[in-house]
């Protein structure tokens, strides 16, 4: 058994893989299940690249917190960082792929300031 985790924003998604027949749950769903296909492809992004490795794996991931973007990406992240640990030879391929599978993504808010509606927004000054 593989524990793996992903942080993205304020998602964060915790994976175990087990030995199995290649089924992958987010939540006690199927990844078919999941309503955006951007989404899915985006989840499905290291299954595909670590190939047959995948198909005697099952995958069963909790995630939480955030929006469904940012734990499309944090769910990524836990998948293939269990994948790495599970087969080292992995981590090659998927740092040439895009680094975001191995290292996440530190962006976060930016705060708003004092006596201002948002971040960067700055209160207007009347001369007259």
């Amino acid at each position: 058994m593989i524990q793996s985790q992903g942080k993205r924003k304020r998602a964060i998604a915790r994976a175990s893989i087990n030995k199995g027949k290649g089924t992958v749950r987010i939540n006690g769903k199927l990844l078919d299940q999941l309503p955006m296909d951007m989404n899915k492809l985006k989840i499905q992004e290291p299954l595909l690249l670590a190939g047959a490795v995948t198909e005697k794996l099952d995958f069963n991931i909790r995630v939480h917190g955030g929006g469904v973007n940012g734990q499309a990406d944090a769910v990524r992240l836990a998948i293939a960082r269990g994948l790495v640990q599970h087969d080292e030879s992995l981590k090659e391929k998927f740092t040439q792929y895009d680094r975001l599978l191995l290292v996440a993504d530190v962006r976060r808010k930016e705060v708003c300031k004092p006596n201002d509606s948002k971040a960067r927004a700055k209160r207007q000054k009347s001369y007259r």
